[in-house]
């Protein structure tokens, strides 16, 4: 049996704790629609219209939608707890209109109804990481949860597509897509079950949360955190396209597989680890290690070389999003933390989409995918400036130290 690895919490030390499992298995089956729904969505609003253009157009609407309105969903389920109950039996009960529509061929139908289905979709990763902080006793508990919790998301939405192609084959596009908000809706009755039993994220912090800001945005080094995220899903967006275009569907695919490898392996890994740096630095040391991995995919640019920077721009990658959000429970007052982590999604979301848009503009350059990963790796550099001209703020330090509540992390085996 191993030990945390130099004083870190350990991953059963988080399982352990009161009301740990439940919370992370109904978190998966809640997020695990997420996953499923976005192929058959496109096929069947595809099926519904007759036309991939108007299918993508409506599925770009509701990936925008979802992405941009997230924090504002966040931000409303947190201060009115009462208004999630309806954002998720609507959104279940839209999608599955949306199948209806699209089983029926009402093409012009579905495809309207998809960005309006998006407006109301839960932010299930924030509310979940908000509990988990909660639990924490320990800042070393507290970023193994958080390193666990996000392996555990990466994992359910890489399966997903898998196990959607597969349903894809049995039954029809729209009986897949209302199969899937049948799960979300048993997904989040479960995932309901378990807040019940949890005390208000900020019980214990309602002066905080009466003076926290509308926006987090206003902080400025909360900015830089999330220009940061943005920078690596912009990346990750764009080696993603370059891969396909330098080496074919057939290299690329287990270059994006090494991709989710080198996450879930970087995630576990430094979820156990006692770091002695400050998140706000931590966070410079991983973008810099992004910008590395890109580095060396353009000037060892073939496969091999590839495997190698795909693998450390995984690990790199979700260890920003974990390192994010811890900074999201330091840098956010307590009573808007699950709008800052939506903020952490929507700006990772967000740096995806644009990075596929300016690595497609890329490729057409002379450099081709050799260049557009040398830019990921000048886009990266380029977000170190905000993070180092951030100086590390007392007041967040003063609070970290009166959140300590043991000494010692524990050290139970794994």
């Amino acid at each position: 049996m191993s030990r945390p690895a130099q004083g870190g919490a350990s991953l059963r030390a988080v399982l352990a704790l009161p009301r740990a499992r439940g919370l992370f298995a109904a978190g998966a089956l809640a997020r695990l629609p997420y996953g499923l729904h976005p192929l058959p969505l496109l096929l069947a609003l595809r099926e519904a219209g007759g036309s991939y253009a108007v299918a993508g157009a409506a599925v770009g609407a509701y990936s925008l939608v979802g992405a941009v309105l997230g924090p504002a969903r966040a931000r409303l389920a947190e201060r009115r707890p009462a208004a999630l109950p309806w954002l998720a039996t609507g959104f279940a009960a839209l999608l599955g209109t949306l199948a209806l529509l699209a089983g029926l061929r009402v093409g012009w139908g579905a495809a309207l109804l998809a960005p309006v289905a998006a407006l109301l979709s839960p932010p299930v990763g924030p509310l979940v990481r908000v509990r988990l902080g909660v639990l924490a006793r320990t800042d070393a508990e507290r970023q193994a949860a958080l390193s666990l919790d996000a392996v555990a998301e990466s994992t359910v939405f890489a399966l997903g597509p898998a196990v959607a192609g597969a349903a894809l084959t049995v039954f029809s596009a729209p009986v897949v897509l209302g199969l899937c908000a049948a799960c979300f809706a048993l997904g989040f009755l479960a995932l309901a079950a378990v807040f019940r039993g949890f005390p208000a994220p900020h019980a214990e912090g309602a002066e905080a949360s009466a003076a926290a800001p509308r926006v987090p945005l206003r902080s400025a080094a909360f900015a830089s955190v999330l220009l940061a995220v943005l920078a690596v899903g912009a990346v990750g967006g764009q080696a993603e396209l370059a891969a396909v275009a330098a080496w074919g569907a057939g290299t690329a695919g287990p270059l994006l597989v090494l991709l989710s490898v080198g996450g879930a392996l970087g995630g576990l890994g430094y979820g156990r680890r006692a770091w002695r740096r400050p998140p706000h630095r931590r966070l410079a040391w991983l973008v810099l290690t992004g910008a590395g991995s890109q580095a060396l995919t353009a000037l060892c640019f073939a496969p091999a070389g590839a495997a190698v920077g795909f693998l450390l721009l995984g690990a790199a990658g979700d260890c920003v999003l974990i390192t994010a959000y811890l900074l999201v429970e330091e840098l956010v007052p307590e009573g808007a933390r699950t709008e800052g982590g939506a903020w952490v999604s929507t700006a990772f979301n967000l740096g995806v989409a644009g990075g596929s848009a300016l690595g497609g503009l890329l490729l057409a350059a002379p450099t081709g995918a050799r260049g557009v990963f040398a830019s990921g790796s000048v886009l990266l550099f380029v977000a170190l400036v905000p993070l180092a001209l951030t100086p590390a703020v007392r007041s967040v330090r003063s609070v970290r130290r009166r959140r300590r509540r043991s000494a010692e992390p524990l050290r139970a085996e794994v």
